[in-house]
């Protein structure tokens, strides 16, 4: 039985209806996949100690989308092929928006309009209070990818093997790079550069203004999780069963961690906290390594398949697995804490912001958390 048929009365908000409205959010933001355009997961502040659901919204289809949170509002895309905005503190619905095909993506927010992609490979970029359209773009596949900026570019990869930089105000193409196979995770910036991962198992540094390569890494495998950017380094797991430090000045790979026993893919995303980086595995583990050594740290059995890619908040770490568990793990020890059991798949991450906890799973419902009372 589902977690959330022990709470009722709170849960009785579906498609825009909700309980007696929670105290407002503070003030705070998630304005992209992963949290800030080095990608490294971080959420500012910390989380209240107990968590409850204070509202859920129900899509057409699942949701496999990360949500973005900017100024009260949520922002989330859906397989049913509708992206929606969503007050924050109600869950009530304030826009929605028909793309063309389902929707991956997981948007992002900047100057007053959101960004996504979808599976037909169109490009959307909307009015973030209005859901006007300002621009579209159409690339020759799927985009599952979010969107980073730099360089007054909107940076992105597609199934069509490219990375494309397009111009923020009009969408016209600055310039584009081709690979050697899908881009599925959305490019980190740090500084004028540009760190992108694909299926062709290569790391890519490029040059911000005009896509110069400056470096790139074989990792090995396919690479569907995005690089984590931190202390000149990236970090990334492959479907080699690794996970690899990168020093970015150099393009050389620093080290390589795989886990002695249990050899199973990375899709997730790393999170970048201090000296830890913290991965979600295939194996159904959630590791945390040294950030400058690679050496395990501790490993904790999530007893399913962890695809999404874990936040760091203050000094816990959240995360989800595939069979629908949600949770709060100590980030020095792993030690587990906070649990809900949403009692359906989970694929998209969690985002966090202004005190709130909101994640999509894949029988289409989104979750507020927050502090009880």
């Amino acid at each position: 039985m589902r977690g959330a048929l022990l709470l009722l009365p709170l849960l009785a908000a579906v498609a825009g209806s909700a309980a007696p409205a929670p105290k407002a959010p503070v003030a705070g933001g998630w304005t992209m996949f992963r949290g800030d355009p080095q990608l490294t997961g971080r959420a500012a502040g910390e989380l209240p100690a107990k968590l409850r659901p204070l509202w859920t919204f129900q899509a057409g289809k699942g949701i496999s989308s990360t949500a973005a949170i900017v100024d009260g509002t949520v922002y989330v895309g859906s397989l049913d092929g509708q992206f929606y905005a969503l007050d924050l503190a109600r869950g009530t619905l304030r826009w929605k928006h028909k793309a063309a095909d389902e929707i991956k993506s997981s948007p992002s927010v900047r100057g007053g309009v959101v960004y996504f992609g979808d599976e037909s490979g169109k490009l959307h970029a909307l009015d973030a209070k209005t859901g006007k359209v300002r621009w579209t773009f159409q690339a020759e596949a799927a985009i599952v990818s979010s969107v980073n900026f730099a360089a007054g570019c909107v940076l992105f990869g597609s199934y069509d093997q490219s990375i494309y930089c397009l111009a923020e105000r009009s969408g016209k193409v600055v310039w584009k790079v081709e690979t050697d196979g899908y881009v599925h995770g959305t490019p980190a910036v740090a500084d004028d550069t540009v760190i992108a991962t694909g299926c062709d198992g290569s790391l890519r540094i490029l040059r911000a203004r005009d896509g110069k390569e400056l470096h790139r890494v074989a990792l090995g495998d396919y690479v569907a999780g995005s690089p984590a950017v931190a202390g000149g380094r990236a970090f990334v797991g492959s479907f080699a069963n690794q996970v690899v430090g990168i020093d970015l000045a150099s393009g050389r790979v620093l080290w390589r961690y795989e886990h002695p026993v249990r050899k199973f893919p990375y899709y997730s995303s790393a999170a970048v906290a201090g000296s830890t980086v913290v991965i979600g595995g295939r194996d159904k583990m959630v590791h945390a390594l040294d950030a400058a050594s690679g050496k395990e740290l501790w490993a904790w059995s999530a007893r399913s398949a962890v695809d999404a890619s874990p936040v760091i908040a203050g000094s816990r770490v959240f995360a989800a697995a595939k069979d629908g568990s949600l949770f709060a793990l100590d980030l020095k020890t792993g030690k587990p804490g906070w649990r809900f059991e949403a009692g359906a798949p989970v694929e998209a991450s969690p985002s966090i912001a202004g005190g709130r906890l909101v994640i999509g799973t894949m029988d289409g419902s989104l979750y507020c958390f927050g502090a009880p009372g």
